[in-house]
């Protein structure tokens, strides 16, 4: 009887663990099939930054410093390859995007060229779709972190291997600039 007893707390444990595991394991795929939504808009947004750079160029040669950091940033954000590396490259081509808009605003004929406000449309519905799929991401991040780091189930994270994963956020020397209230100006 004892035995029988013994053996049913053991095999309930080894479900216990498995399930543990199970749902590790699903939240980690979560995160990752978020990530590769992620994914679908930064490669529409890669494939439209040459061709916005390209319009711009003819109307604003001397500005480029902007140019370079938005080309620099995108072949970064194209070459990395790990989830972490990708959202650090891809701050980057935010930012440098959100340079490009700054100086844009100096040229009133550009921004009433038809190209240009197409391209510019087409920029800013994936800047859209990508801050919805981020914030999914980052659902599905926060959930994993919370069973990597909660008890029991971190128990098992540390034996597998599964480790607390970063946010997609915005980086710090942008978190100044979306801290200060917006100037209006009639």
């Amino acid at each position: 009887m004892e035995l029988l007893i013994i053996l049913g707390v053991v095999v309930i444990l080894v479900v216990w663990g498995i399930s543990l595991y199970n749902n590790l394991v699903k939240l980690r795929n979560n995160r990752e099939n978020a990530f590769a939504n992620i994914d679908v808009q930064l490669k529409q947004r890669h494939d439209l930054v040459p061709q916005l750079v390209a319009t711009v160029k003819g109307y604003a040669e001397h500005e480029k410093t902007v140019f370079q950091r938005v080309t620099e940033a995108r072949a970064a954000a194209m070459g990395a390859t790990s989830i972490n590396d990708k959202v650090e490259a891809e701050n980057m081509l935010t930012s440098a995007l959100a340079g490009l808009k700054v100086s844009l605003e100096a040229y009133p004929e550009l921004k009433a060229n038809e190209n240009f406000l197409q391209l510019q449309g087409e920029i800013s519905d994936i800047e859209n779709k990508l801050a919805a799929v981020r914030r999914f991401f980052n659902s599905a991040t926060r959930e994993l972190n919370n069973a990597v780091q909660t008890f029991p189930s971190n128990l098992f994270a540390k034996m597998f291997g599964f480790k607390k994963e970063p946010m997609f956020e915005v980086p710090q020397e942008e978190r100044a600039v979306l801290d200060k209230a917006p100037e209006v100006k009639f």
